[in-house]
């Protein structure tokens, strides 16, 4: 996929600001709307080392600092070669960016191991010492709204610490402008416009709880290339895990793709 950003004038201003100005910056959107190719994109125009990390509910404060390697400390002891460090230390001793992509589902624990490190630039490892950031270390994490599912809200305390920058949909026009940059085959026009107004039609609609974002359109657009062109066919395929419906079993989602591809006048080609 491309790290060239279309459109995000604002959002890009904005988060080259903080990151600039040493801030700790979280962005809130809805599935699918870019956040983390903004970050990417940004971190590349700083040219700043980026170290990732996956919000997980199962994620332990050691796996995010690091821990020692128990064979190494059975035979040498806890001595500082031995420690394998996670995704903080690392970022903090390269003085990079740490992304952190869906904070908001990492557990309560580990979401506190973060405040000293936000704080002071300074956490500290039992048998290891204290870990200091190197100049250019900042947090860059994620949150889908609070709507989700499998998400959380963060605690106060946390918030606190972080400048905010939200994304929303874009523009029709923009999201053509995505697909057509990051599809895999090569779409026609038309098929990445079908694609793109179905997708838009799902986030309107009073049957859908959660419409898709362009990263469906995508998708769509990428089968349908592959259908001779049939977009009503690869919606079929590609949006029923990337929309919520609010009534299951009163809205069969064959159904209701079906009906929203006649509305957006997506075109059969057989």
């Amino acid at each position: 996929m491309s790290t060239h950003i279309v459109g995000r004038a604002a959002e890009t201003e904005a988060l080259l600001a903080c990151i600039a100005a040493g801030r700790h910056v979280l962005l809130e959107g809805p599935v699918g709307v870019g956040k983390t190719a903004l970050a990417r994109a940004v971190c590349a125009m700083l040219d700043r080392p980026m170290v990732r990390v996956d919000g997980d509910g199962r994620y332990s404060e050691s796996k995010l600092v690091g821990l020692f390697d128990p064979p190494a400390v059975l035979t040498q002891g806890y001595r500082p070669e031995c420690f394998l460090a996670g995704p903080l230390v690392q970022a903090m001793r390269l003085g990079g960016v740490l992304f952190v992509n869906e904070l908001n589902r990492m557990p309560e624990g580990v979401q506190n191991v973060l405040l000293p490190a936000l704080d002071e630039g300074r956490i500290f490892v039992p048998n290891l010492g204290e870990v200091a950031a190197a100049p250019g270390f900042v947090l860059v994490a994620t949150q889908n709204p609070a709507e989700f599912v499998a998400t959380g809200a963060l605690s106060e305390a946390l918030l606190d610490r972080f400048e905010l920058v939200r994304l929303d949909y874009q523009t029709e026009a923009e999201e053509r402008d995505i697909v057509a940059q990051d599809a895999r085959c090569s779409p026609g026009m038309d098929i990445i416009v079908s694609a793109v107004t179905l997708v838009r039609a799902t986030r309107s609609d009073a049957r859908i709880r959660r419409g898709a974002s362009v990263r469906a359109a995508i998708a769509v657009a990428d089968i349908a290339a592959r259908l001779g062109g049939d977009v009503a066919r690869a919606a079929q395929l590609a949006l029923p895990t990337r929309i919520e419906l609010v009534d299951p079993t009163a809205t069969p989602v064959a159904a209701l793709l079906d009906d929203l591809a006649k509305k957006a006048r997506v075109a059969d080609p057989r």
